[in-house]
């Protein structure tokens, strides 16, 4: 299924300049659409101004494609930046103009644990928006990645600087929680061959990386790897809940009760769902990669 041009939403955020790179690698055409383009010159990407919310934009940003990518990503609420309107609203409405201008592919972005039950805002709402963009465009192919790693991410980094800077490193319960930490690169290959691949269509891919590691034994391999010795503390998660509730008044919370939502449960891919291996891809470990996404230790 060969595309042309692709317009990609959210490809100035951490996911979507790897995608973008991949797909430029592949000789696409690539049109990054974001609220606050890029003023990147490189051939062969277009840069232009649009919100997933605005329909005439998404209308024009998606003239004279032949396939979409929304990676279009919130993780705290601001004002009318709701996980409602960008995750269902917007997605349902990008899935409508896909249709409508009759698109061959549209690959939506979505994560591990998307479910309409979850207690979770942030959770239910990707849950949301994957059901809307399926009532919309039936076709489109959906990815969920298990947490996002590479360099300048927000998850590594964080951890790196955390165990750099306290002596004690508290953990979301007893750190039990598993998790499947994916290469960013390895996510935008999976999008890259998605727009390849007629098989693809019509069909929900959970993405995990090659190792599965508890919350714990993450933080271990870090501070291994970075020759720390920090302190462990099991922290019960009505206390986090506690403290998720006062760092809420801040404009940019430490913590928040999405994330903590998040590290209640396992975020691996299911048993029999389809996954990078029906893709063709093997996933690369992130213990091979610790060097490539961390700088040098301070």
């Amino acid at each position: 299924m060969a595309t042309d041009l692709v317009t990609v939403f959210g490809g100035t955020g951490f996911l979507g300049r790897a995608i973008v790179r991949r797909l430029v690698k592949a000789h696409k055409r690539v049109r990054v659409a974001a609220r606050h383009p890029s003023t990147d010159q490189t051939a062969g990407i277009e840069q232009v101004s649009a919100d997933i919310r605005d329909e005439a934009g998404v209308e024009a940003a998606l003239a004279g494609a032949q396939a979409a990518v929304n990676c279009v990503a919130l993780y705290v609420e601001r004002g009318q930046e709701t996980f409602q309107s960008m995750h269902v609203q917007g997605a349902w409405q990008l899935a409508q103009q896909a249709e409508r201008q009759k698109l061959n592919a549209l690959i939506h972005v979505s994560g591990i644990g998307a479910d309409l039950r979850s207690s979770s805002p942030y959770v239910r709402a990707r849950a949301k928006g994957e059901h809307r963009v399926r009532e919309a465009f039936p076709r489109g192919t959906i990815l969920r990645p298990s947490v996002l790693f590479g360099p300048h991410d927000a998850f590594l980094t964080t951890l790196d600087q955390v165990t750099r800077q306290l002596p004690a490193i508290p953990l979301f319960g007893r750190g039990n929680t598993r998790m499947q930490p994916v290469y960013v690169e390895d996510v935008a290959e999976a999008v890259a061959r998605s727009l390849e691949q007629p098989a693809t269509l019509g069909v929900t891919y959970e993405l995990g990386g090659a190792e599965t590691y508890t919350y714990r034994t993450l933080l271990e391999r870090l501070l291994h790897y970075r020759q720390r010795r920090r302190l462990l503390v099991p922290v019960p998660f009505p206390v986090w809940d506690l403290l998720a509730g006062l760092f809420s008044v801040l404009p940019s919370p430490p913590v928040t009760r999405d994330q903590i939502a998040l590290m209640r449960q396992d975020n691996v891919v299911s048993t029999h769902a389809p996954s990078f291996a029906n893709l063709g891809i093997e996933p690369r470990l992130l213990s091979e990669l610790l060097p490539v996404c961390l700088a040098p230790s301070a």
